[in-house]
């Protein structure tokens, strides 16, 4: 409760910017918990799949891994069955390989989406932080025109602590934001590598397969 009520008084302090850098905060949290569970269950779930179907791939089974891979939604099944939609068509491994590459392409934009904003929102926090600051600054500074000599060093540090208050407020809010971003993009850029890897050997698979048959 004494955290609570000294962020509340540092909060009041630090004058209206202290809503909008709030506002960004609120924005940055949402966005960073979504894409948390969204990737890390993206990696787990298309990991989980891909050790089940790669035997079967491995093997040559593939009546078995096209049941397995249409009865699923994850990312890495889209871009098997489009590499099977192709090997059925053109079984050359220059086809299948731009036909998974193609699936892999069309999914970039979900697993990338948002995340950009994070950095955005880092930005944006600083920004209106030292804006929040030296308007302060100026209001204060402003103020000393009008006041009685001896309240002049009180409105100044009044005026100096609110003003410093928005610019640690942006701070607070920019550094985390910032270092969400960037592992936020880790994990973004950890399942397209799992993808290219699964789109690398299920292309290998396919040929094999196909050159067994004939």
């Amino acid at each position: 409760m004494e955290a609570l009520s000294t962020f509340v008084a540092f909060f009041n302090n630090g004058g209206h910017f202290m809503y909008p850098i709030a506002l960004v905060l609120a924005f940055a949290v949402a966005i960073s918990i979504e894409r948390f569970i969204f990737l890390n269950k993206s990696l787990r779930d298309n990991r989980r799949f891909w050790a089940k179907v790669w035997p079967m791939l491995s093997a040559g089974k593939l009546g078995e891994a096209e049941s397995l891979i249409g009865n699923s939604t994850l990312a890495v099944a889209h871009i098997l069955n489009c590499g099977l939609e192709q090997a059925r068509i053109d079984s050359r491994r220059s086809d299948v390989e731009i036909a998974t590459e193609d699936g892999l392409m069309a999914l970039l934009p979900a697993i990338e989406r948002r995340t950009h904003y994070l950095a955005t929102f880092s930005n944006a926090a600083t920004l209106l932080g030292l804006l929040g600051t030296v308007l302060g600054l100026i209001g204060a500074f402003g103020a000393l025109g009008n006041a009685d000599p001896v309240e002049k060093a009180n409105l100044l540090s009044a005026g100096i602590s609110e003003a410093m208050s928005c610019t640690a407020f942006g701070l607070m809010v920019a550094i985390p934001s910032l270092f969400a971003h960037a592992y936020l993009q880790s994990q973004a850029g950890e399942l397209v590598d799992t993808l290219e890897s699964a789109c690398s050997r299920f292309v290998t698979a396919i040929s094999r397969s196909k050159s067994l048959q004939h």
